[in-house]
C-alpha cells in the first residue's frame, strides 16, 4: 500500500533531450514552412565539404578521409542546432506577435548584456492596451511602444518628457513595435536595442536606471510578459 503510495506521489517525468528537441522542431516547422530547409542545408553542407576537402587532402589514405567525413557530421550537427535554435527563436516570437505584453516577453528573455529594463510596461492604454516599455543601456534610454504608432506616439512623447525632467543630459530613443511598415519585429528587436550609439558606461547605465525607478510604477492592472519559448499564448485571467 505505501510503495502504491510514494509511487503516485511522484511527479511526472520531464521529458528527455532528444523529445524536447523534436518537440521545438515540430513547433518550428509548423510555423515556418522553410526551416526544414535551412536545417537540412546547415547540416549536410559541411558534411558534403568534409567528403570533398577529405578526398583532396587525405592524400588516398581511408583513415584520413574517414575523419574528414566525421569532423563534417560534427559540423553539420552543431551547425544544425545553432539554425534550429534561431529558427525556433523566431517561430516561438511570431506565435505571440501582435499580444498585449509580447515586448516584455522580449525585455525578459533577450536583451543583451549591458542592458536592463523590466517586463513590465512603464504606461498603458486601458482602452486599446497599447503600452510603453523603457530599457537602459549603454545607448541611453529606449522607450519602446507596443501598438500603432498612431496610438503610441503621445504616450511615447509623454514618457520622454517626463524622462527628460530627470535626466535631461541622457539620449531617450524611440522603437516601434507594431503593424506599421516601420515598425521592428519582434525577433529584431534586441538587435535593434544594440545599434544605437553608446553614450552611456556601464557605471552610468546603473545609475540612470535607479534614477529612472523613481518615476515610480505603473498604477494599471497589466498582464505580465508573455514567455516567447511556451508555445500557447498564456490565457486571460
Amino acid at each position: 500500500m505505501a510503495r502504491t503510495q510514494n509511487s503516485a506521489a511522484k511527479p511526472a517525468k520531464e521529458p528527455g533531450r532528444l523529445k524536447q528537441m523534436y518537440q521545438v522542431f515540430q513547433m518550428t516547422r509548423r510555423q515556418d514552412s522553410t526551416a526544414i530547409w535551412w536545417m537540412a542545408l546547415a547540416f549536410f553542407a559541411p558534411i558534403l565539404v568534409g567528403i570533398v576537402v577529405g578526398y583532396l587532402l587525405s592524400g588516398g589514405t581511408a583513415l584520413g578521409f574517414a575523419l574528414w567525413i566525421v569532423a563534417g557530421v560534427l559540423g553539420g550537427v552543431l551547425l544544425f542546432l545553432i539554425v534550429l535554435g534561431r529558427r525556433a527563436e523566431k517561430a516561438a516570437y511570431a506565435q505571440i506577435e501582435g499580444q498585449p505584453g509580447a515586448v516584455g516577453a522580449v525585455l525578459k528573455s533577450s536583451l543583451r548584456r549591458g542592458w536592463t529594463a523590466s517586463e513590465m510596461p512603464v504606461a498603458v492604454s486601458p482602452k486599446t492596451q497599447d503600452a510603453i516599455y523603457r530599457a537602459v543601456g549603454n545607448g541611453g534610454v529606449v522607450l519602446i511602444g507596443e501598438g500603432p504608432r498612431s496610438r503610441t506616439q503621445k504616450m511615447l512623447d509623454e514618457e520622454r518628457r517626463r524622462v527628460n525632467r530627470i535626466l535631461p543630459n541622457v539620449a531617450v530613443n524611440f522603437l516601434q513595435v507594431g503593424p506599421d511598415e516601420d515598425s521592428v519585429p519582434l525577433h529584431k528587436l534586441a538587435g535593434r536595442m544594440a545599434r544605437f550609439k553608446r553614450s552611456l558606461n556601464k557605471a552610468e547605465v546603473y545609475a540612470v536606471s535607479n534614477r529612472l525607478s523613481s518615476l515610480g510604477k505603473n498604477q494599471l492592472p497589466i498582464p505580465k510578459g508573455i514567455d516567447p519559448m511556451n508555445a500557447r499564448a498564456p490565457r486571460p485571467r
